[in-house]
């Protein structure tokens, strides 16, 4: 017997598999492996039991900002087990915004927890307490389920089911419908180190926007000559019509990179990614004109605020706020939205017009948000 155990224990070892009575002969735990003797003799164990497949219809969901969404996942076994059998899910995140880009080789992004859960017991863990459940619409169904989206939840979802030794997953992309504007300081071009492109952007009910999000914009039409920083610290703009001064005529269509700068000592403007909002920008009907002081005083008395450069942009984008009349914004920028091109209101496209950054006693038309 000692003879039979010691060359049964180093295999133990060498497997880095527990050494448990599912080694003794004959006996099955009833998962997926079985004893080494059905093995071909070359010391295999084979995997032949029960499969565990993990999967989701959708690859990407596309959700609005303040909304719910679901995340779609689901696990089954072939074949189906006569029995009941105890799993762990695990949902984890891997953020596309700039907290979950590594500044450098060292500062590398990982995933975080988002929920954890074993039969009727959960744990949800951060930003997502209180605001994430599992769907169990049916049998095998873990899909997520987010409550009240927030600007800052877009990423890579990973949905794991572990069994045993058994551990399969599969990811969801989320990401959120909304348009990216760039943005400069009112003292002038290319301002911004990253932290502070970062919290100007904020500031503007938006985030830097990821590489996605202004490939998208390039592809629908943005054209920015101005370089900015984008989430993940690199520094880029789009261009649909190529020209001097902007990489030159004779490079083709496409978002132009300078590649990763200095987070610190490298100044460059931003792209901001704003979503949609859950209220209304309006512009608001006074007789008279108002310089920046009047226009918040205005906008208070209306019981609402002055509209921010993010929320003029979704206005425009996501709800079609069309006006020719110029507006003070909450950052003392004089703008304007245009869906519809028409004579004496700008160019012949549709767009956000900007005065830029007039002195605060000259006279506008303001911009609310309630």
């Amino acid at each position: 017997m000692r003879g039979l155990w010691r060359p049964l224990l180093a295999m133990c070892l060498n497997l880095l598999l527990p050494c448990s009575q599912s080694w003794i002969p004959g006996y099955s735990n009833g998962f997926h492996y079985q004893d080494i003797n059905n093995g071909n003799g070359n010391g295999e164990i084979h995997f032949n039991g029960v499969r565990l497949l993990v999967e989701s219809p959708q690859t990407s969901v596309m959700a609005t900002r303040g909304s719910s969404v679901t995340l779609p996942c689901h696990y089954h076994y072939e074949p189906e087990p006569s029995t009941p059998r105890r799993t762990r899910v695990k949902w984890s995140w891997l953020p596309t915004h700039g907290a979950a880009e590594p500044a450098s080789p060292e500062d590398v992004a990982q995933e975080t927890e988002v929920m954890v859960t074993m039969g009727n017991r959960h744990r949800s863990y951060g930003g997502f307490r209180g605001r994430v459940r599992l769907r169990r619409a049916a049998p095998g169904d873990m899909s997520l389920v987010i409550n009240e989206l927030r600007l800052n939840d877009t990423g890579r979802y990973r949905c794991e089911v572990i069994d045993g030794l058994e551990d399969e997953s599969v990811t969801v992309e989320l990401e959120l419908r909304g348009v990216v504007f760039p943005y400069s300081s009112h003292t002038g071009r290319y301002r911004f180190n990253f932290l502070e492109a970062q919290q100007a952007c904020r500031a503007q009910d938006a985030a830097l926007a990821t590489f996605e999000q202004l490939f998208t914009a390039w592809e629908e039409g943005l054209d920015w000559c101005n370089a900015g920083w984008l989430a993940d610290g690199t520094v880029q703009y789009p261009i649909t019509a190529p020209r001097e001064g902007c990489g030159g005529v004779d490079l083709a269509p496409g978002v132009r990179s300078y590649g990763q700068r200095h987070r610190l000592r490298h100044r460059y403007d931003a792209f901001c990614f704003s979503a949609s909002i859950r209220g209304a920008v309006y512009f608001l009907k006074d007789p008279t004109r108002l310089n920046f002081t009047e226009a918040v005083r205005a906008c208070a008395s209306d019981g609402s605020q002055v509209a921010t450069v993010g929320q003029l942009f979704t206005a425009w984008r996501l709800m079609g706020l069309d006006s020719c009349d110029a507006g003070w914004l909450a950052d003392g920028s004089v703008r304007y939205p245009i869906t519809k091109a028409r004579p004496n209101c700008g160019p012949p496209e549709p767009g956000v017009r900007s005065f830029g950054f007039p002195p605060r006693f000259l006279k506008f038309g303001v911009y609310c948000y309630r």
